[in-house]
């Protein structure tokens, strides 16, 4: 059994939805027992610099991967950091923060996956990758609300930054052991959204075929298991759209509940409403299966790992 913390990794570009996902997962393993760090507080350099130079954030020149890389190195070894902080409200740098890794720490970004050390830090690694149209519609949405940008501003940095997101960003799901992609089954109802489950052999997911193999047309056509390439590599991918009840995603949580006990308070009939949180397009707060589920995966992946390291 694992002395040490376990360590997430949360990729994918800037709108992807990480912080969303992150945090239902540190609910269900508990806040306390979480440390939630992101990358781009290792940005070499502040708003009013990038655009001088004419360098964007998704650049790995723009990030100080090895001061990353030597964080997460000591963060494995339950060591603490001096970690920077950059504002995002603000473009600039405030004080750093002496952080101290808690049993869990979630590691969320852009450049997450940049470097082979880094990578081998992860015990799991996730990889967010909504369709570019609704990534777009999200980060108009949440950088107008909370960053202070109009519409056309945001639409130009999206440009400005897509040879970056191609060459930097995009390349690092192949490092992924799940893939998630969030995606509207209606394109004008962004509210309510599927997920497909890209779920690679690097390691050992649950058993979905014990429920979904025997053919029960109870998940039909809700829920479905089956076999693909991604990224050139044999995987696994399960579907969960949008209208799938709360008792047919209820069957497949328990069966992770039934092997970690202490995820079963949040395997009920109901769903707990402590994850799958979602806001929606007017800010009111939504109940997502699809995205409890994946939350709860990705928490089970991590309480896993703590008996096999």
């Amino acid at each position: 059994m694992s002395d040490r913390p376990i360590i997430l990794g949360i990729v994918g570009d800037s709108a992807a939805g990480k912080t969303t996902l992150t945090r239902g997962i540190a609910q269900v393993l508990g806040p306390e027992n979480v440390t939630v760090i992101c990358t781009d507080d290792y940005h070499r350099y502040d708003r009013k610099q990038r655009a001088e130079i004419g360098i964007t954030a998704l650049h790995p020149d723009c990030n100080y991967l090895d001061i990353m890389q030597q964080h997460l190195s000591l963060l494995r070894t339950g060591q603490a950091i001096l970690k920077p902080i950059y504002n995002h409200t603000t473009g600039t740098f405030d004080p750093p923060e002496y952080i101290k890794p808690s049993k869990f720490v979630i590691v969320e970004g852009l450049l997450g996956y940049a470097t082979r050390t880094i990578r081998d830090s992860y015990d799991v690694k996730v990889y967010l990758a909504p369709p570019e149209e609704l990534r777009t519609q999200w980060k108009v949405k949440r950088d107008i609300m909370k960053r202070g940008y109009t519409e056309e501003q945001v639409l130009a940095e999206i440009k400005k930054r897509e040879p970056d997101s191609e060459d930097f960003i995009r390349p690092q799901r192949k490092s992924a052991d799940v893939v998630v992609s969030f995606y509207p089954p209606e394109a004008d109802n962004q509210s309510d959204l599927s997920v497909r489950l890209v779920l690679r052999p690097t390691i050992p997911h649950p058993d979905f075929t014990e429920i979904l193999g025997r053919g029960s047309e109870s998940f039909q056509p809700a829920i479905r298991l089956g076999l693909d390439r991604d990224m050139g590599k044999p995987v696994d991918v399960l579907e969960v759209d949008s209208h799938a009840t709360s008792e047919q995603v209820n069957e497949l949580e328990m069966l992770l509940c039934s092997e970690l006990p202490h995820l079963r308070g949040f395997c009920t009939a109901q769903g707990n409403p402590e994850i799958g949180k979602l806001i929606g397009t007017t800010g009111e707060v939504l109940q997502s299966y699809p995205l409890a589920l994946t939350q709860l995966l990705v928490a089970y992946h991590m309480m896993k790992a703590i008996h096999v390291y």
